[in-house]
């Protein structure tokens, strides 16, 4: 199997969504590492503060912006059709959680959720998808843990994890013999920007619970994400404890775990971090 940095040797271009924290910015500085010389494409709200040199785009964009999109995605064309002969990544990392009894959240952010975490994903894939195609190269989308199961407090932040998780391995499949592979990525808690985001004054992990005993950072997210890519595995769950969980809540019966998730969200005494 080859290492991240043998694969990496491969690639010409990588875009990346989200990149300017948390996992993110960790996937990008990782690659920065493992492979200097691949031009580094980033579209986010924010410009990471290490991103600087010919070898890095920074493009500004709301992806829930779909004109916005439309426009990077053709401006990104035309980056991977004047770069040299290799093969192209694109990481769908955006997205973002919100917590509460699905009656208390705001409309909007519920709504704006799923065009990012999910609308987005599948638009800028499929606009980009002829390019890597003819030159080679993946999709990884990082989808979450909360992908196997129900999850009240967090109904559509789950059920649009639910969603990328389906999409990309069904991808996997229709792309299989193109040269083109899929690779969904689910993490569990991970010390980034998503809490504050989700509405938390503090990361769930402080409370010594549940939380803190799965919570992993995101360089050690990066890394195993690196890893799985350069397998051309379909699927990576990152951590082991994060593994059994996972198994858990795929096997269980859907109404029973919906119900085991709440309690255990309840027992994180997520609110008091509101």
């Amino acid at each position: 199997m080859p290492t991240p940095s043998e694969y990496l040797k491969h690639a010409s271009v990588i875009i990346i969504t989200g990149g300017s924290s948390g996992i993110g910015a960790a996937l990008i500085k990782a690659v920065m590492k493992l492979s200097p010389d691949v031009l580094l494409c980033n579209i986010s709200r924010t410009k990471p503060d290490f991103f600087c040199g010919e070898k890095f785009r920074h493009f500004e964009a709301d992806l829930t912006d779909f004109t916005a999109l439309e426009a990077v995605a053709s401006e990104l064309e035309a980056v991977v059709d004047s770069a040299p002969a290799g093969a192209v990544v694109l990481i769908n990392n955006s997205g973002f959680g919100d917590y509460g009894p699905m009656p208390e959240l705001e409309h909007a952010k519920q709504l704006g959720m799923i065009d990012l975490n999910v609308r987005a994903v599948v638009d800028l894939t499929v606009r980009l998808l002829p390019r890597l195609q003819e030159r080679g190269g993946a999709v990884v989308n990082v989808a979450s843990t909360a992908a196997f199961q129900a999850t009240p407090f967090m109904a559509t932040y789950g059920a649009t994890k639910s969603f990328v998780l389906s999409w990309s391995l069904a991808l996997n499949e229709d792309l299989r013999g193109t040269g083109v592979h899929a690779l969904a990525v689910c993490p569990g808690p991970t010390r980034s920007n998503f809490f504050k985001a989700a509405g938390f004054s503090a990361p769930p992990m402080q409370d010594g619970g549940m939380n803190a005993c799965l919570d992993m950072t995101a360089e050690a997210v990066a890394d195993q994400t690196l890893r799985a890519l350069a397998r051309g595995q379909s699927l990576v769950v990152t951590g082991w404890k994060n593994q059994c969980i996972a198994l858990l809540g795929g096997h269980l019966p859907k109404v029973l775990g919906a119900r085991l998730t709440a309690r255990i969200l309840r027992k994180m005494r997520l609110e008091a971090y509101k």
